[in-house]
């Protein structure tokens, strides 16, 4: 029971400081441009917090900036590299301009083929096509099942295009990091948008 407290606690600890990674990067994409200054500023703040350095979204922050820094110069393409992670980050980017859309950054490119029968899928955010309950009848009716969360037998993690409120960090949740947990342990689950999810129902 302690151990479980102390990691909760770790987390919540954690979640706040990604939470202020993503209030920053917010702020240095405010003018549109990212200079090598804050660059270099965002990858000693990484640095300075080594205990989300492995977290997504800091980790796929941190390993671009190290690779674009490591021959000392921040060129303009990437500049505009940058620029685009960090946005898909804080679920400002040009694909999901609306207000509320979820971020793009942690579906499988390309996409792959989606089968319903017989396979599992989880559901995570606000969804355009419907309410939960109406997306989870849809599976069924196409002979698939529907798990609460992602786990070892999932077969595809669906983020609806409208961000739940509560969701960690606002542009990503649980289910999402549970998902890329579980990739990185060599499950097959895929994760998808709903765009993806609801073009396969045609197939």
């Amino acid at each position: 029971m302690v151990a479980k407290a102390k990691n909760r606690t770790t987390t919540r600890i954690q979640d706040r400081s990604i939470d202020e990674l993503i209030g920053i990067c917010r702020g240095v994409i405010a003018d549109g441009v990212v200079d090598e200054r804050e660059a270099i500023f965002l990858g000693q703040w990484i640095e300075n917090h080594r205990d989300i350095a492995e977290r997504w979204p800091v980790n796929i922050l941190y390993a671009r900036i190290t690779e674009m820094l490591k021959d000392g110069v921040l060129s303009r393409g990437e500049q505009g590299e940058l620029l685009e992670t960090l946005r898909e980050i804080t679920g400002d980017s040009v694909m999901v301009a609306e207000p509320g859309r979820s971020t793009t950054l942690p579906l499988d490119k390309p996409a792959p083929k989606v089968s319903f029968v017989g396979k599992t899928f989880c559901l995570t955010g606000r969804f355009v096509f419907g309410s939960n309950l109406e997306c989870e009848e849809t599976i069924l009716e196409l002979g698939g099942s529907v798990d609460s969360s992602p786990g070892k037998d999932t077969d595809y993690l669906v983020i609806g295009e409208l961000c739940s409120p509560d969701w960690a960090h606002t542009t990503f949740g649980r289910s999402i990091e549970r998902a890329i947990e579980l990739q990185e342990q060599g499950a097959p689950i895929s994760i998808i948008s709903e765009e993806h999810w609801v073009d396969s129902l045609a197939g």
